[in-house]
């Protein structure tokens, strides 16, 4: 992986993790880009994001990535500005819904991250610490996510776990 700062966040619903990630890319410098991978499908999710937007100051570009974040990224870096992706869960969950494999496009996300040459920040839901899903489709999903944690955690230099608003440093 590269010598730039490579940030993992990882924390369930509500933990904090995208404001501490966000500090943390702005303290990175400006401008900066949000590599966004929400989609809206309903209502409450269109108030999510635009609650997201509001929280992000002017010196944020945004780029909507709910499917290819690898080029995303390539494209981001290309700026020269530090990015923060949020989030991985919703791509996985994007590509499983779309019948891709996020285990088959990990590889291409991981090589992106390697040559970026900016810092990079991602942020992912921790999804395995309940209880065993009750059907196929959640316990793949589940599956999938926790084997890219696993693989992105093992690459990039710094992870943090975030519990009620605190960061919990689990790596570098």
């Amino acid at each position: 992986m590269s010598l730039l700062p490579r940030l993992f966040v990882l924390g369930g619903a509500r933990s904090g993790k995208s404001a501490y990630a966000q500090a943390r890319v702005e303290a990175w410098g400006s401008p900066r880009t949000y590599i966004a991978t929400a989609q809206a499908f309903d209502a409450e999710m269109d108030t999510r994001i635009a609650q997201h937007r509001a929280e992000r100051g002017p010196d944020w570009r945004l780029i909507e990535a709910p499917m290819d974040l690898p080029r995303a990224i390539a494209a981001a870096g290309a700026d020269g500005h530090p990015i923060l992706v949020d989030c991985l869960t919703l791509w996985a969950s994007n590509l499983i819904l779309a019948e891709h494999s996020p285990e088959e496009e990990l590889p291409s996300l991981l090589a992106v991250l390697a040559a970026c040459p900016v810092p990079v920040a991602l942020v992912s839901n921790e999804v395995g610490l309940g209880i065993v899903p009750d059907n196929a489709l959640a316990r793949r999903f589940r599956d999938a996510v926790g084997r890219l944690h696993q693989r992105l955690a093992a690459e990039v230099g710094e992870v943090v776990f975030m519990v009620a608003g605190l960061p919990m440093r689990v790596k570098g």
